[in-house]
Order: C-alpha cells, then sequence, then structure tokens
C-alpha cells in the first residue's frame, strides 16, 4: 500500500490520485512477492533442471541463472508487469505534480526555517543523471531542469514505488542505518557529517535526527532535487546544508568530516566514478571518521537466483551499472582507497519501521554480517533488510 507522505512539502493529490497510487503499489506488491515467487519455483522446477542438463552443472552466477530464465513463461510474466507497473508508478503522480508545480516552487520560495541551498550553475551534470530515464523515471533528476519537479516527482513516485516498506516519510534506511551506529558504536558523536548522492534528502534528514549537535551537508549532481530536498527540511524544521557537486570530486578540505554515508547511491556510479568516490571520501574523513554506505548486497555473498532477482533491474529497468556494481567486492572498494582491511565492516539492519528499534539494537550487538543472502535482505518486499557496509580511516 502506498503512503501519504507526511510533509507539507509534496505535491497535493485528488481522491481518484490517491487511488490509483494505491492501486499501483498493490499491484507492485503482487509483483514483488507472488509473482517473484511463481518465478523463483520455476527457476527450481524448470529452468535449473534444463540448465543442469544441458552444462552437467547448476547455474554458478546471476548471469547463468538469467540465462536459464530468459523466455520461461513466469520470467516473462514477472519482467512485462514488473516494467509496465514500474511506468505507471511515474505516471500515477505525474497529473498532481504538474498541477502543482507553480504552488510548490512558491511555497519554497517562502519557506522559513534553518539550513541553506547552494546551487553551482557552472557545474555539468554527468551524463548518468541526465542522458537516460533511470528507473524509467521520465526526464529522469532533471526532468523540469531546475525547477522542483525532479524532487516532487522522485518523492511521490517513491511513495508508490515503495508500498509503505520505506516509512511514512520514506526515511527508513536513514533511520535504521543511523540507529545502527549509534547501538554499535556508542562512543562516537560525529561533529559533521556528509551525504553523498542524497536526491532529496530522505536518509539525509535521520542523520541530523540521530545527532543534532552535528553539522549536516548533502550533496548531489542535481539541482532540481536539491531545490526541492532543501524545502523539504526547512518546512520540517531540519538544519540541512544542500549543495549541488559531485561525489567523485568534493569541493571539501583534507580531513573535514567525521561521517560520509550514501544510501542506494553507489550503483548508480560507473565503476570510474566509484572508485573515485572512495578516493574522495577516504581524503574528506578525519582520523577515526567513519565511511557507511547502505547498499544492495553483492553477488559474492548471494546464490545465483538471488543475485540474478536483483540484478533484473540492471537489464530491464535502467540502472546500466547496477550489475557492475554489485559484482565488485565491498571490502575491495574500501581498501583500494587506503582503508585497512581490518577497519572494514559489513552488516545487515533490520527495517527500524517493521522490526522497531529493539530489532535493530540486537542487530547491532550480534552477527553483524548475518542474513547478507538472505531473499528479504535488500529486496523490496515483504520483510525487508538493509544491507550495509563501511570502514573507520585510521
Amino acid at each position: 500500500m502506498s503512503v501519504e507522505l507526511q510533509h507539507p512539502m509534496k505535491a497535493q493529490s485528488t481522491p481518484d490520485e490517491i487511488a490509483r497510487g494505491r492501486f499501483v503499489s498493490g499491484m507492485r506488491s503482487l509483483i514483488l512477492n507472488d509473482l517473484a515467487a511463481d518465478m523463483g519455483a520455476a527457476y527450481e522446477r524448470r529452468a535449473a533442471p534444463a540448465f543442469r542438463k544441458a552444462h552437467g552443472r547448476d547455474p554458478e552466477t546471476s548471469r547463468e541463472a538469467h540465462e536459464a530464465l530468459r523466455g520461461d513463461p513466469a520470467f516473462n510474466i514477472y519482467s512485462a508487469m514488473r516494467v509496465q507497473a514500474q511506468k505507471m508508478v511515474w505516471a500515477s503522480v505525474a497529473d498532481s505534480v504538474e498541477r502543482e508545480a507553480e504552488r510548490l516552487a512558491e511555497e519554497a520560495r517562502k519557506a522559513e526555517g534553518p539550513g541553506s541551498l547552494t546551487l553551482d550553475p557552472t557545474l555539468e551534470v554527468p551524463r548518468n543523471v541526465h542522458a537516460i530515464d533511470v528507473h524509467l523515471m521520465p526526464g529522469s533528476y532533471v526532468r523540469g531542469e531546475d525547477s522542483l519537479e525532479a524532487g516532487a516527482v522522485y518523492d511521490r513516485g517513491l511513495a508508490v514505488f515503495s508500498m509503505g516498506l520505506m516509512g511514512a516519510n520514506l526515511d527508513d534506511i536513514g533511520l535504521s542505518m543511523s540507529r545502527y551506529v549509534q547501538q554499535r558504536f556508542p562512543d562516537f558523536a560525529p561533529s559533521r557529517i556528509l551525504d553523498t548522492g542524497c536526491t532529496i534528502g530522505h536518509n539525509t534528514l535521520p542523520w541530523k535526527q540521530a545527532y543534532p549537535e552535528a553539522q549536516v551537508i548533502a550533496i548531489d549532481a542535481a539541482p532540481g532535487p536539491l531545490a526541492y530536498g532543501s524545502a523539504r527540511a526547512r518546512m520540517q524544521g531540519q538544519e540541512v546544508h544542500f549543495q549541488q557537486m559531485c561525489a567523485d570530486d568534493l569541493a571539501f578540505e583534507d580531513e573535514s568530516f567525521d561521517v560520509v554515508w550514501s544510501s542506494m547511491f553507489l550503483h548508480e556510479l560507473s565503476k570510474k566514478s566509484r572508485a573515485k568516490c572512495f578516493d574522495e571520501a577516504y581524503r574528506v574523513l578525519r582520523p577515526g571518521g567513519l565511511m557507511i554506505h547502505m547498499e544492495l548486497p553483492p553477488n559474492e555473498q548471494m546464490g545465483a537466483f538471488e543475485g540474478f532477482y536483483l540484478d533484473w533491474d540492471s537489464y530491464y529497468n535502467n540502472e546500466p551499472y547496477y550489475k557492475g556494481y554489485r559484482d565488485e567486492v565491498p571490502r575491495d572498494l574500501c581498501t583500494r582507497a587506503g582503508f585497512g582491511e581490518e577497519d572494514f565492516f559489513e552488516f545487515v539492519v533490520p527495517s527500524i519501521g517493521i522490526y522497531g528499534e529493539q530489532a535493530v539494537t540486537d542487530a547491532a550487538k550480534g552477527d553483524r554480517a548475518e542474513g547478507v543472502g538472505q531473499q528479504t535482505t535488500g529486496r523490496l518486499a515483504e520483510g525487508v533488510m538493509w544491507y550495509g557496509f563501511g570502514a573507520f580511516k585510521k
């Protein structure tokens, strides 16, 4: 079920538009739970045995699982319906955003509250942000150019897309991760936090809430989402400083942050850009500082079918770097940037909205990497859990 956003900086919807969004969310839930289960059963009963007969062994990789399934009726039905549902997500919110565009712009202009917005008109927006409709979202992150339209579409669309699994303000990842850090590292007290690839700041604000004395800066390359996100934060009384900047070329001094964070960002980058982001994170972190990322679990820790299930987006959801990222090893990404191998850690944290604060506390004190390969880890479906990794800088 889609959620109604609980903040004032949102496009208002008519009852018909709300009903449409709920229908699309319900259809996505059917696809990602029931049809996904059907596809998994088809893999076990038909696709994997056929591959075994042809190759003398089971599929061993995500790519081989994809090869085995392609053409199977269950795969075709799942994929066709999921692509159409994804397009319907954005279509279900487009009318309300277009109708509300001028009002939202006026609300942003008069919004009071702490925080700031700094745009850079000289910045060349990277091609991966503007050249394709990422997530099949028309106009991608530059829809409406410098207007608030891209941010508003993303905000309302994600509410439909996430089926209520990301919380009322779509901040469950940030809430879960920041709470985990507080519980696992109780003596860690950052004074300056950087969110890279923040979009509109869904998962930025929880860090300000977790560490209210810290200065929080959020960067992204797309101006429209930043403008929307800044107004959204100010109208909620959250002091966050939004700046237009690329994460692979930070305009900050060496050793100037205690935390560098990102959420579902690394898989949107090319391999070259991703490596630069890690180099930059290491550079701007102070000694004792923490780099932490919430991302998709890596293919190396998943079975062939589970890996393909996540990699599906790389083939059919306009996310060209998705599989390339998941084929990398998080530990290697960190150590190549200068972090010590012994300072690397990875973990799975339960969704705080679904399982509650105690479950997050228990995860922080338990086997931190348990469940990386479970079906609920990284999959936006019933019982979702979030995968994270990071490292401290000596």
